[in-house]
């Protein structure tokens, strides 16, 4: 049997969801597309899109779970590739969110407000 499958989104858990939006708009320029909001307000995931792919990012805050997460030695990272790589970089460095840079393999990764590392590339 062949499978045929296709990612549709990746989740992070995150302690406050507003800064986290924010964060991902300024940083990535992702936007909010849809919301799951539960009936008796113990969580809200929101999905973030890049408005040119179908991949989204899922963003879950849990209401019995305002500290930032345990995220272990943090061996996990999404990736975005960007068309104006020196701007963006600017951009992410201003925003104080570059915690990590490789010249030598044209890349950088940047933090978001609960330890997630985000890889930025060029578009080739």
């Amino acid at each position: 049997m062949e499978i045929k499958s296709k990612f549709d989104h990746f989740n992070f858990n995150v302690s406050d969801l507003d800064k986290s939006i924010k964060f991902y708009n300024d940083a990535l320029n992702l936007v909010e597309q849809s919301r799951i909001v539960a009936k008796d307000g113990s969580f809200i995931i929101v999905y973030l899109t890049d408005k040119s792919t179908d991949f989204k990012l899922e963003l879950t805050w849990l209401k019995d779970h305002p500290q930032k997460y345990d995220l272990g030695e943090c061996e996990f990272h999404l990736c975005v590739r960007v068309e104006n790589y020196d701007e963006v970089r600017k951009h992410h460095e201003e925003m104080g969110a570059v915690c990590y840079v490789n010249t030598d393999m044209g890349l950088y990764f940047i933090e978001d407000p609960d330890g997630y590392w985000i890889e930025v590339l060029e578009v080739k």
